[in-house]
């Protein structure tokens, strides 16, 4: 199995636990607050570093106290860290607001993920293999972005993209983009249509189509407790319902799914099999609190599948 390149944000989160999200002029006080590492980029590494993936993070911290704490619990859970950067600046941070349902809030500085330059990025070729795999999100300058995902198709490398949050993409792009992973609110800034799960998920199957007919070869849109819609450029399309937990915090819950996915992939799973595993992933991470912390391991992966299919109905 070759290597997973993530190209993508580090953050410091702050995260209050509230009983309700607040409205607008509203103050509110937090049951209780935590300070935890985070960012889409370095989430998304170590989802992938601890379902079995050999990992490399290439970013930016500050140089600030966080960065030693950050850049450690990275490198605690296998991650290889010889590509994040420090830059004179402060480290990323998210400033997350969590309710009793387990939903959130974020607000976020990008700190350090702004400063990252195509520049900085020279050496990135290298990292690929002829089986690697590039995974990049919406959270560092979009010429880096860019100019990773050309490099990755140049090499003939499988390119993965979360564009969160949810940016206008130029329409050259499309084509260097071969899974497309986004949650209900990108796709509907993508493609103006509101996706809502219904019956015959017409909406979501119009979204996926649009973002196909763009050049994209898989997409999946995933759908919180309801689950996930993937489609490929063949026109297959697979619905799978979520597991039914009791959601504490959605933190992180999207990029372990990714993580999950990718692993799952790399490892030889079916489409199928591999969307079953990412949505168990993430399962498990809603069950828990904050954002790495609550990211699962493969065995612990392996132990609820088991579970739930003894329990399961014949």
């Amino acid at each position: 199995m070759g290597g997973i390149v993530v190209v993508g944000s580090i953050h410091m989160d702050f995260i209050c636990y509230i009983r309700k999200l607040p409205l607008p002029g509203e103050t509110l006080q937090s049951y209780k607050t935590e300070i935890k590492p985070g960012g889409k980029g370095a989430n998304q590494a170590v989802a992938a570093a601890l379902s079995g993936g050999k990992v490399t993070l290439v970013g930016a911290v500050g140089n600030d106290l966080y960065s030693r704490d950050i850049v450690s619990g990275i490198k605690n859970h296998q991650v290889n860290i010889d590509r994040i950067l420090r830059k004179d600046n402060d480290t990323g941070m998210a400033f997350i607001a969590v309710d009793e349902s387990g939903q959130n809030s974020i607000v976020l500085s990008e700190g350090a993920n702004g400063c990252l330059t195509v520049e900085d990025l020279k050496g990135l070729p290298e990292l690929f293999e002829p089986s690697s795999v590039l995974l990049v999100q919406n959270e560092i300058p979009w010429a880096c972005t860019r100019f990773a995902l050309q490099a990755a198709k140049q090499r003939g490398i499988v390119t993965y993209v979360n564009p969160t949050p949810a940016l206008v993409i130029d329409e050259d792009v499309f084509p260097l983009i071969d899974v497309m992973i986004l949650n209900e609110s990108e796709a509907d800034c993508l493609t103006k249509v509101p996706v809502r799960l219904d019956k015959d998920l017409i909406n979501i199957q119009q979204a996926a189509s649009q973002i196909i007919a763009l050049g994209v070869k898989e997409v999946i849109i995933t759908l919180g407790e309801k689950g996930s819609y993937y489609m490929n450029n063949q026109e297959e399309a697979i619905f799978t319902p979520a597991y039914s937990v009791h959601a504490v915090d959605t933190t992180a819950a999207g990029d372990t799914f990714i993580g999950s996915f990718i692993v799952a992939r790399q490892q030889g799973l079916g489409v199928g099999d591999a969307l079953q595993q990412a949505s168990a992933a993430s399962a498990i991470a809603v069950s828990r609190t904050g954002a790495q912390e609550s990211i699962p391991s493969a065995d612990e992966i392996a132990d609820f599948l088991s579970e739930y299919n003894k329990q399961k109905p014949v």
